[in-house]
């Protein structure tokens, strides 16, 4: 069986969803919002907290490790912390429920100077929804990538972006586009002579 038209037809897709969100100079100008929010934060010793569910949360993991490792080229490591930790999701989620999972961390640690990233396909997930909500009572702001229409997750970011989309694998191809785009942009800001 001959596939490689599907795959074609795969990699066409993912070209137009993304030729779609580069059309919207509206998304150009809130990744900028957001590199210099980002940017912000971390000049004020403030942590960005990040969290998501499945493939989201995979990048969420992974834009923190950006931050305390490096993107491309060397310099300080930049405080970011991924709700991940198997020994905290499994005891919250026994102990209080599944929706809780993210939500308990940012009670315990967050502070005014945080920012927390939420990552949603569908904009619905209940413990991210209440994560946002943990960090807004923390006095934290919160950005959200977002996908359908932002779901119930958007009015509780103070700034979101919402890639286009029908299926959650394009909506994350566009989010961890952004992730990318976002720490490089907070590198050139914070690190010149780097770039």
């Amino acid at each position: 069986m001959d596939i490689s038209h599907s795959i074609r037809d795969a990699l066409l897709e993912a070209q137009d969803v993304l030729n779609r969100f580069i059309g919207n100079p509206e998304n150009i100008a809130m990744i900028a919002t957001t590199a210099e929010m980002i940017r912000d934060v971390f000049e004020r010793e403030g942590r960005v907290f990040t969290c998501g569910n499945g493939g989201s949360l995979c990048d969420a993991i992974h834009f923190a490790e950006e931050c305390t490792g490096k993107f491309r080229n060397d310099r300080k490591p930049l405080p970011a912390i991924a709700l991940s930790d198997a020994g905290h999701i499994t005891c919250t989620a026994n102990d209080f429920g599944f929706a809780e999972i993210f939500a308990r961390p940012l009670l315990a640690l967050g502070h005014p100077a945080d920012l927390l990233i939420v990552l949603s396909t569908s904009g619905n997930s209940e413990n991210v929804v209440r994560a946002a909500i943990a960090a807004k009572s923390r006095g934290m702001k919160v950005f959200g990538l977002l996908g359908r229409e932002g779901g119930s997750l958007k009015q509780h970011c103070d700034v979101y972006l919402i890639a286009p989309g029908d299926t959650a694998d394009r909506i994350q191809e566009i989010h961890i586009k952004v992730l990318h785009i976002l720490i490089e942009q907070v590198e050139r800001l914070m690190f010149p002579k780097n770039y």
